[in-house]
């Protein structure tokens, strides 16, 4: 390969450290379950929903933290969440009965995205909060609440198309939520139906880590408030969603020498870093370097509860260039988050088995096949790259020199890379090691898992600390209340 080793150290805190200091437990469970395996842990939830709560006290702000449940499937991370103060965000009719089932009281859960005449029903029964998209969508729930005698049920307005004061529209294009030009008609049916919908506030959602422009929807969202309340409505708060971010690597400097070097790679000035030249988004046309990186900017020294707390002190241009927060302070106005990456942030790891390590090539990279699809291990769905920490069965004699793998699946496609990328690991693994991709609760555990080619969808299970010792169950079989002993 050339050069010294282009690593790129997973960022570990003191649970997921632990877990990975624990080789004995760890090869015991994926030889009882199965490989992959995803493994929980949480006890982390609780403390990431601690450091969200932090912010609002730091800001004297008032809301709720609600959990975007569809970044992760798991029981136990739902069931742990429901034993704090926090909220869920549930998008579909399965995860509605998921929260409900887990211990979420209706006051604790809203109701988002695409919804079909049942998740509407079951939301209005069980009196959850309606974040509503459309006056579509708005005039079938005004319907079901009457038709079937439901309760006046709580709904926020999901809005869209913000714009800076004068500058054209900062925010970018959503699918989800109706265009601020056109709240004046969706107001005008919220009054028509107050007598079946109470108007609890508004809310945005934004496919973006841009602070910027999360600022100008906060701002507008502000505006809008205001616009209703002079319309004799009484909203009470402003639900800014998720997309506070992860910071998934250990070392900046690591990111910024890959991708500096990748970018060499797809000019051909130095050796190829992935798997059949892949570039991630970027070519090379006649020497020009052409494209756009699709990658998650995997260092991110703001993120989490620490962005939140920066979007909250970014200044309102457009009404007075105050902080964001002591607007909201100051209107007395509830502060809704919803947080799914980002509070699963070190919730879990993703366990998986070697199963074979060729030498293809002198001086190339081994090429290592894992028991586990790319759809189990999605970080690079999600334009996340990371190493996985390498757990070896035995302690090899002689750890030997750093070598450069290619990471496959298990299933008869060209196409199964568990990664694209070039892993340098740092000793040869051999067949029943493991390779631990941590990090992994965030959307990529479950979000594209599949049975293809009949081949099982990862299992999981939760650990948790009692002193020095880890102990653990199945997702399903975990609750608040496990007494000492009461699992493996």
């Amino acid at each position: 390969m050339g050069g010294q080793p282009l690593y790129l150290e997973p960022r570990l805190a003191s649970r997921l450290r632990s877990l990975l200091d624990s080789p004995g437990l760890l090869h015991t469970l994926t030889d009882a379950l199965g490989s992959p395996l995803n493994l929980v842990v949480p006890d982390q939830l609780a403390d990431n929903l601690r450091q969200f709560r932090s912010v609002y006290d730091r800001h004297h702000l008032s809301g709720q933290v609600f959990f975007a449940h569809k970044a992760n499937r798991s029981s136990a991370l739902l069931r742990r969440l429901a034993a704090t103060d926090a909220g869920v965000d549930v998008a579909s009719l399965g995860e509605l009965q998921h929260a409900l089932g887990a211990g979420f009281t209706p006051d604790r859960i809203t109701a988002t995205g695409p919804k079909n005449p049942e998740f509407l029903w079951l939301a209005a029964r069980t009196s959850v909060t309606v974040s509503v998209d459309t006056r579509g969508e708005l005039e079938q729930l005004a319907t079901l609440v009457r038709k079937h005698t439901l309760p006046r049920t709580r709904i926020l307005l999901r809005l869209s198309g913000f714009e800076a004061s004068g500058v054209r529209v900062l925010s970018r294009r959503s699918r989800f939520g109706t265009t601020v030009g056109e709240l004046g008609p969706l107001l005008e049916t919220v009054q028509r139906h107050a007598d079946v919908v109470d108007l609890v506030g508004v809310a945005y959602h934004l496919d973006t880590t841009s602070l910027t422009e999360k600022a100008t929807a906060l701002e507008g969202c502000l505006r809008m408030l205001e616009e209703c309340r002079s319309r004799g409505l009484r909203p009470r708060a402003v639900d800014i969603g998720g997309g506070f971010g992860v910071n998934y690597l250990a070392d900046g400097g690591q990111w910024q020498r890959y991708t500096t070097e990748l970018t060499e790679a797809v000019l051909g000035t130095r050796p190829p870093l992935t798997y059949g030249g892949h570039g991630y988004g970027l070519r090379s046309e006649g020497g020009t370097l052409r494209g756009t990186l699709g990658l998650y900017p995997a260092h991110r020294p703001v993120a989490s509860a620490r962005y939140l707390d920066e979007l909250l002190s970014h200044p309102a241009a457009s009404l007075g260039g105050r902080p964001l927060a002591a607007l909201l302070l100051e209107h007395l106005y509830d502060l809704h988050t919803e947080p799914g990456r980002a509070l699963l942030d070190q919730c879990g790891l993703t366990l998986t088995k070697v199963l074979e390590v060729r030498d293809q090539e002198a001086d190339g990279p081994l090429h290592v096949r894992l028991a586990a699809k790319a759809d189990d291990v999605a970080l690079e769905e999600h334009g996340v790259l990371v190493d996985p920490v390498a757990v070896p069965r035995r302690r090899p004699r002689d750890a030997g020199d750093p070598v450069a793998v290619h990471l496959f699946g298990s299933r008869c496609l060209e196409s199964d890379l568990i990664t694209r990328r070039t892993v340098f690991l740092p000793h040869r693994p051999e067949p029943g090691d493991l390779l631990a991709f941590a990090n992994t609760a965030g959307y990529c555990m479950d979000f594209h898992a599949t049975r293809a080619q009949h081949q099982p969808v990862a299992r999981k299970a939760a650990a948790w600390q009692e002193g020095d010792t880890w102990r653990w169950c199945l997702d399903d079989q975990y609750w608040p209340t496990t007494p000492v002993g009461g699992a493996q």
